[in-house]
């Protein structure tokens, strides 16, 4: 009985561990982690460079990668970042498409877009930190919100093969900017995700801890990220300098309780072709 449960047991433990037995090429393509890069992004995707004009007449620099398969019709996939979109040229092409890690965006199909905000990098106008929305909006005014409707708006009539969907994302700083796509949002916009964005400015955020200025966390950020993030080892070293500043800042116990506020609004289903 004893060598027949040791046998059942052995059994169950081999049927157990069986999903964790798959070779490492099956287990990344499972997980869509398949280094694809940027030769296969060549390939199959052709990038354009435009500046798109906002309402009120700045334009906007960015890069759209459309799919070269014209068989079908692909939903945007947008995001707006102040921290310089590169590499710079329509020859020059990124490496890796869509949010996080994986590869599934890019192998599913759409039409990738990435911008520099007003007044950033390429991009014409003024920069405002974390611009306010204008609740209200008279003939003329313009916020983050109808940048993003003015962005859409070109977008859908001026990209071929694509479907009149949208969706935005983005993490930290640009998940602010996804927010405010959710906000007066152009009737394309069908899905929004800001991961750990900016929301409340003055308590809990990275500047401002209860309503107090962290002068050198500031100053890191504004002296350190416009002319850093212009270079391809810029992000390396702004990196650097913020970590150093927050171990400063660490040791000398001036790190406070922090609560980062994570907001997801659901897809409406861009992927659909209608």
């Amino acid at each position: 009985m004893k060598s027949v449960l040791r046998t059942l047991l052995v059994l169950g433990a081999v049927v157990w561990l069986g999903p964790i037995w798959i070779p490492a090429q099956q287990r990344g393509q499972q997980a869509g982690t398949e280094n694809t890069g940027e030769k296969w992004i060549r390939e199959h995707y052709t990038k354009y460079e435009f500046m798109i004009p906002m309402r009120d007449g700045v334009r906007l620099y960015t890069h759209a990668y459309v799919p070269k398969d014209t068989s079908q019709t692909y939903p945007f996939l947008l995001n707006r970042t102040p921290y310089v979109i590169s590499p710079h040229g329509v020859d020059n092409y990124r490496d890796h498409l869509g949010p996080g890690q994986t590869d599934l965006y890019q192998k599913e199909g759409f039409i990738f877009v990435h911008q520099d905000v007003r007044g950033k990098g390429s991009s014409e106008g003024v920069y405002v930190h974390v611009r306010p929305v204008i609740p209200n909006k008279k003939p003329g005014d313009v916020d983050e919100t109808t940048d993003t409707y003015d962005t859409v708006e070109w977008l859908v009539k001026n990209i071929p093969n694509n479907n009149g969907k949208a969706g935005i994302y983005g993490i930290s700083y640009p998940g602010f900017y996804a927010t405010m796509g959710a906000i007066d949002a152009h009737p394309a916009m069908k899905a929004v995700s800001p991961q750990a964005p900016v929301t409340d400015w003055f308590v809990g955020d990275d500047f401002r801890h209860n309503g107090v200025l962290f002068l050198p966390h500031a100053f890191n950020f504004f002296s350190a990220r416009p002319t850093a993030m212009r270079s391809s080892w810029g992000w390396d070293r702004c990196r650097t300098r913020m970590r150093s500043t927050f171990a400063a800042r660490w040791s000398s116990g001036a790190i406070w309780s922090n609560t980062t506020s994570t907001t997801s609004i659901g897809s409406r289903g861009i992927r659909g072709r209608t």
